[in-house]
Formats: C-alpha cells, structure tokens, sequence
C-alpha cells in the first residue's frame, strides 16, 4: 500500500481526484478566512467563452502569486477543471439519485419526480457538467410550469441535446418564449414532445414558433393535447414549412375546426420526408377528411396513418380514396371507433390491395361493417400483415368464415383481437385449427366471445400441437359459458403455452361462479409456465383454502394476481 501512495506522489499524472483536492487545499494561502464558504464556491466555473463553447467546466483561476512547488498556471488550470469536473458530476448523481432514477451522462430521465421551481433552478446550474447530454426527460412535473427560463439560461451547455420531453409541465406562454430562444443553442434537437400541456394552445404556440429557423435536424413533434385553436393551427403551419425533415407529427386530442385543419394541411407539402401522422381524437369529419386526401400526393413516404376516435368521419372515406392510393409504403392504419360505414368499407376494399407494406390494421368498434369485412379479408396482404384488430365489429358468421379461410396464410400475424363478436362463439375451431404450429402469434384477444365448453376444447389442442407456443397475452374473459370441463381440459395442457406472461379468464362484473372444480388443475399448471406475470380471475370464487393456496403459489413466482372479493352467497347454482 506505502508503494502504491509513493507512486502516485511520484507520477502526478495518476493522482486521484481526492489528491487534487487536497493538493488545492494547500495552494490556496486564503483558505483559512473562508473557512465558512462552500467547497462549490471555491471550485465555480470560469465565465471563459472559449470554456463554455467547448462544454468544459473549469475552476476560478489562481492568481500567479499563489503559485507554489513551481507549478505553471496553465497545469494549474488544468488541475481546477479536473477538480470542478469530479465536483460538478458529484452534484449531479447526488441530485439523480435524490429523485430515486440513475444517474447517465448521455440520458437525464426525471418524469414523475415532482419537480420543483426551485428543483429547476439547481438543475440548470449542474447543466454545466452535463455536457454529453442527449436525451433530457422532464415529462409529469406540472409544478415546473412558469419556471423553465432557469433552465433555458443554461441550455448552451448541452449542445448535444437530441430528444427534449416536456409532456404534461404545465407550461406556460412565457415557458414557451424562454424555450422558443434557446433553440439555437440545441442544434441537433431530433424529438421535442410537449404533450398534455394545455398552455400552449389559447394561441401561445406562436411564442415558441416565432423563433423557430429552417433546421434539417428536428424529426419529431408531439403535441397531443394541447388544445390547439385556429390560432395555433396558423402558427403550427408556418412552423411546418421550416421543418423539411419532419418525420412524427402527432396531433392528437386536440379538437380542430375544419379552418384550423386547412391551415396545418396546406403546410403539409413541405414535410415530404413525414412517417407518421396522428390525428387521433381531432374532431374529423367527412369534410376534414376529404380535404387529407388532397394532401396525400406530397406525403407518399407516409408509413403509419392514426384517425382513429373520429366519430364525425363516417362516411366520408369515399372522398379521400383517391389520396389513399398515394400511400403505397403505408405499414399502420388506424381506424378504430371512426363509425364507419358499409360505404366505408368497400371504399377500403378497393384501396386496400394498392397498400403492398400494410402491416397493421384496426378497424375495432365499427359496429356496422362487419357483414363487408368478409370481402376485406381476402384482399389484404396476408404474408406482412402482423397486427389485425377487429373487436366489436359484428362480424357475420360468413365474416368469419373469410377470416378463418386466410389464417393459414398470416404467417407473420403477431397479434389478433376479435373480442366482442358473438358470432365467434361456437366456431374458433375454424380459426385455431388452421393455426400452423409454433406460429408467430403472440396475442390472441377473445375477450366476451360468447365462447362455450367445446371452444376452450379446441383452444386447448391449439395448445397440445404447439400452435401457440409464442402467445404472450391470452384474453378469454367475460366468457361464461364455458363449463368446469373446459377449463380443466385447457389447463391440463397450459404447458403449451411457455411464452405465457398475461392471462385474463375474468368474469363478467355482473356474474360470479365457483372455480373450485379446475383449481387444483390450474396450480398444477403453474410451473410450466415460466414466464406467467400476471392472472386476471376477477368474479371467480374459492373457498378460502382454495384462495390462500393459489395465492401463495402465484406469490413465490412473482405473479401478480388481479381477484376482487366476492361474497359466497351470490355464487350461481
């Protein structure tokens, strides 16, 4: 140990951080009349230009009086910049781990921490010695609106800064003007999100915007809910014509009039680069929508479209066909709860094989095509298609016959949800049983199906021949015909099922039944289950033995069991 200590005396390039410190302690002649001030103040970074553009943190220069041992001023400087750098990092991970997260020089993940004015007045002084930051995540913290000029004064410290989120702060106009300034300052911003963050709407967009320049850098923009007025649909359109590499644009939840949406469409020609589009929950209507299928010819690189929760839109995809047809990468559209039509439908029919990349389709809760949707099937490209939603869309039994007859050729299908059609009740045979063993599938939605005994039968031979070796998520609640015998013939064979993490066989609120006669099965199957997380048995009742011991199974492999209390007397007879 002595020889390790005298080396280190010996070679100064290897002395520690601890070394230095005290090596400082001993040039500072002044130290013991300021014995009450902060090791922080005696360690402050210099206001040097050619510092701060490079990121270095460095230490308040020592006079050349000061000088002792012969060393040169330019070693000295060194040394306080090592100094402030070990000081400055160890403020940080304090400040980090203070708020329960890791501490990272390249990711600063603070969402949901509670952050407060004050807490964004420290932060913006530890900017400084975060100078390899890219991604900031300040998201949740709604008591930092008002307060995010304390960081913005700093922001030059972090000109590597990619990914900014600011979802759900609170912020206000003046929040907005204090960002909009320090833009240049984070050349290489790539994502900023600004979610859930009902000042920026009421026409305060423009405070950000107005200081926004041409930039080939920024690819993605969140502004879900924010409450955008026509106001802020002008602002946003001229934004948009200085973002020509715009690749996310998501402007969901924030209900715009027909005037408001011509603003932001008629930009839309300068962002041919755009990937995706979210208008989820806008207000569209047929009018709206036809005036999207004007615009589609300048977004021909557009991969995923989300429409969805627009009720007014019935009806009117007739008029935006002819744009439909541009989107030849389309891999994702989104359509569910938009009240379509059968008119609607066959729309989709006919512009749906010119969409080669389609890849993922939700048509779910559109109660009145379903009779069409047998002639949708067979048009679409079965061989990429990964995710098919269709829940509460009252399939036809000829529906889902034309379902069951493409199974075979969805080889890539990883998630498949028919939940709320009746009519798949007493035929999933014809669905599982074109299933081709150790299939892609990896969730299977059958959630109030009106599945009965001889369903969960087939189910369960799915299981034995290994078609369902890959599920992950197995819904098959609010099922309540299904017998005792079904579901000790389906456990029996849950061994089938070794990708197995979610599992809902819950009951409907209104209904309860005893499970005693397939429990035992069920704790049975358990271990051949590795990877089970979570059980959902709401409405299902035990004896309390039955309870405890399942519970206590459930318990040492870490599974999370979702059970309500119910009282014994209502069990059905």
């Amino acid at each position: 140990m002595d020889s390790v200590q005298q080396k280190g005396r010996e070679t100064s390039q290897k002395r520690s951080p601890l070394d230095l410190i005290m090596n400082q302690f001993r040039r500072k002649t002044s130290f013991t009349e300021k014995k009450n001030t902060s090791v922080g103040r005696l360690f402050r970074t210099s206001e040097s230009k050619d510092k701060k553009s490079a990121g270095i943190p460095e230490a308040k220069e020592t006079e050349s009086g000061e000088e002792k041992d012969g060393m040169k001023i330019g070693a000295e400087s060194s040394d306080d910049s090592e100094i402030s750098s070990v000081v400055g990092w160890g403020r940080v991970k304090q400040f980090v781990q203070k708020l329960g997260k890791t501490p990272h020089s390249q990711s600063l993940s603070l969402s949901h921490c509670d952050l407060t004015a004050t807490d964004a007045v420290e932060l913006g002084t530890m900017l400084p010695f975060l100078n390899q930051l890219e991604v900031m995540d300040l998201s949740w913290n709604d008591l930092l609106g008002g307060s995010l000029n304390a960081l913005s004064v700093h922001m030059q410290h972090v000109g590597k800064l990619k990914v900014l989120k600011l979802s759900g702060c609170r912020l206000t106009a003046q929040d907005l003007g204090a960002l909009g300034e320090t833009l240049d300052c984070v050349p290489l911003l790539e994502t900023l999100d600004l979610s859930w963050n009902a000042g920026i709407g009421a026409g305060n967009l423009h405070f950000l915007t107005d200081h926004l320049h041409s930039t080939g850098t920024l690819r993605e923009l969140h502004l879900l809910d924010c409450q955008l007025s026509e106001t802020d649909s002008v602002a946003l359109a001229e934004a948009l014509l200085l973002l020509p590499c715009l690749e996310v644009l998501d402007l969901s939840n924030n209900k715009l009039q027909v005037s408001a949406f011509e603003n932001i469409g008629s930009s839309l020609s300068s962002t041919p680069q755009l990937k995706t589009l979210k208008m989820s929950r806008c207000g569209l209507n047929q009018e709206s929508l036809a005036i999207l299928g004007e615009k589609m010819k300048f977004l021909v690189g557009l991969e995923r479209l989300d429409l969805s929760c627009n009720k007014e839109c019935g009806g009117g995809f007739a008029a935006m066909a002819s744009g439909l047809f541009f989107l030849t990468h389309l891999k994702c559209l989104d359509l569910h709860m938009c009240c379509l039509t059968k008119e609607d439908a066959q729309t989709l029919v006919q512009v749906i094989p010119d969409l080669s990349e389609l890849s993922e389709l939700d048509l779910s809760c559109n109660k009145s095509i379903g009779t069409v949707l047998g002639s949708l099937f067979p048009v679409l490209t079965c061989s990429k298609m990964k995710t098919l939603h269709l829940s509460s869309c009252s399939l036809s039994p000829e529906a889902c016959q034309a379902l069951a007859s493409i199974m075979p050729s969805l080889s890539q299908l990883q998630s498949l949800s028919v939940s709320w059609n009746k009519s798949v009740g007493e035929n999933l045979q014809q669905f599982v049983e074109c299933l081709q063993r150790e299939c892609k599938l990896e969730e299977l939605k059958l959630s109030s199906c009106d599945l009965n005994t001889n369903d969960l039968l087939h189910l369960q031979l799915a299981c034995k021949r290994g078609a369902l070796s890959n599920l992950k998520l197995l819904d098959v609640s609010y099922n309540g015909r299904v017998g005792d015998a079904g579901w000790v013939l389906f456990f029996r064979e849950a061994g089938g099922l070794k990708q197995l993490q979610e599992l809902d066989i819950s009951l409907r609120p209104d209904a309860c039944l005893s499970a005693s006669a397939w429990v035992s099965v069920t704790m049975e199957a358990l271990p051949q289950l590795p990877l089970l997380r979570r059980v959902s048995m709401q409405r299902w009742i035990l004896s309390s033995e039955e309870r405890l011991n399942l519970e206590n199974i459930l318990k040492k492999r870490n599974v999370l069991l979702e059970w309500d209390e119910v009282d014994v007397q209502n069990v059905a007879d």
